[in-house]
């Protein structure tokens, strides 16, 4: 028996049957152009089931190459494509389309409280010199290499796995008040990288992450509105997180 065969005409229209038209509001920044950043639409045929990550590819390879934007796995691993979508921080490639009203214009801006560099990209340097300022590795008092392992129990390493997570997005510590108001505070992330840290049982410079942590830009600017919690595509507890190491402070045990 012969195997049916769809044409080239039949099989284009199965596929675009379950398209649909939505617009792309994006805002544009291009600092060559203009001092101000302004809002441009893009029409485009897209599969809902499709992510907001393949919109701006098909923008930016279909439509206008201009477009600037971080993107690297696609997967939510890298954390390079977080941005602000519908005014809610998250990671393009794991936001769909159908999941966020397509039938209204899709807003896609860059995070808030870092530089705007070009369109969706931001100056993502004084995010990592924070994490860097609270030592994100393993620090012991024994400088000679070690000839085994660091053992630890199941019980001490549940006790900071929340934190290790954590995929530098940056999408918790935009979406602090806090940090759009005033740079220099550490932000969530940092903290939240700390936390790794200073509650693993092999580390011995809890005390070190805690001085740094306790400057007038530490820990004491939160204000526990749970943006970073509600912002965090891996589904950290940031707040409880952050929380803790008050409470470290304070009490000095961890």
């Amino acid at each position: 028996m012969a195997t049916p065969v769809l044409d080239k005409v039949e099989a284009e229209a199965a596929a675009s049957d379950h398209l649909i038209t939505v617009t792309f509001r994006i805002r544009r920044f291009n600092p060559e152009v203009s001092a101000d950043a302004v809002w441009e639409d893009f029409q485009l045929e897209i599969d809902p089931k499709e992510r907001v990550l393949d919109g701006l590819h098909k923008i930016k390879w279909d439509i206008d190459g201009t477009l600037t934007f971080r993107r690297s796995c696609a997967h939510g691993i890298c954390g390079s494509d977080a941005m602000r979508i519908n005014g809610k921080n998250r990671l393009a490639c794991k936001t769909l389309i159908k999941d966020i009203n397509p039938a209204k214009p899709i807003t896609v801006e860059p995070i808030k409280g870092l530089t705007v560099l070009k369109d969706l990209v931001v100056d993502m340097d004084p995010f990592f010199q924070a994490y860097r300022d609270v030592m994100p590795f393993l620090i012991t008092k024994d400088t000679n290499e070690p000839t085994r392992e660091r053992l630890q129990s199941a019980e001490d390493r549940e006790r900071f796995d929340d934190t290790t997570k954590c995929i530098l997005c940056a999408a918790c510590t935009s979406s602090c008040p806090v940090f759009w108001n005033d740079g220099q505070y550490f932000g969530p992330a940092a903290i939240v990288n700390a936390h790794r840290f200073i509650f693993d049982s092999r580390d011995e410079a809890g005390e070190q992450r805690l001085e740094i942590l306790n400057d007038r830009d530490g820990v004491w600017r939160c204000r526990t509105t749970f943006n970073c919690t509600d912002a965090c595509p891996r589904g950290i507890e940031v707040t409880k997180a952050i929380q803790e190491v008050k409470r470290a402070l304070i009490t000095r045990r961890f």
